[in-house]
């Protein structure tokens, strides 16, 4: 088990590595919707790579989701099988629609398990970019 302290610490040197391993500028927040996000997670137990639909407006939000998932077999041909969650609870309570991948039996305290989260990370997120910029005029269109 590590401290809080080291923990902070193995988590930054996780994020700088993973940079440095991979430096380029990924789309993430920059999807020119507000509220619409691409997310990188990682803990002791798996990484994710999500897209966030968070607006407060439940309308909005959900159309948003429905845009996205009517292209469930476009997206499904880029990132291979997912989750996806309309009413997804996030752990400040706030509610949130969300689909995502995870790769289970890997930990951001393990470095051994690094490269292979840093591979999932890079293989999924070019997936969601590709589908995203693939479809970003229908999806921007509500």
């Amino acid at each position: 088990m590590f401290s809080k302290q080291e923990a902070q610490q193995l988590k930054k040197e996780f994020w700088t590595a993973f940079g440095k391993s991979f430096p380029r500028k990924w789309i993430l927040y920059d999807t020119k919707v507000k509220d619409l996000s691409f997310k990188f997670t990682a803990d002791n137990k798996k990484a994710e790579v999500s897209l966030d639909i968070e607006m407060k407006d439940e309308l909005f939000r959900n159309a948003y989701y429905e845009k996205v998932w009517s292209l469930e077999d476009m997206l499904k041909e880029e990132i291979g099988d997912f989750y996806k969650e309309e009413y997804f609870t996030l752990d400040n309570g706030k509610v949130i629609s969300r689909i995502w991948v995870e790769k289970h039996g890997v930990s951001i305290f393990n470095k051994n398990s690094w490269q292979e989260i840093f591979e999932f990370f890079v293989e999924k997120m070019n997936g969601f970019e590709r589908f995203y910029y693939e479809y970003e005029d229908f999806i921007k269109d509500i």
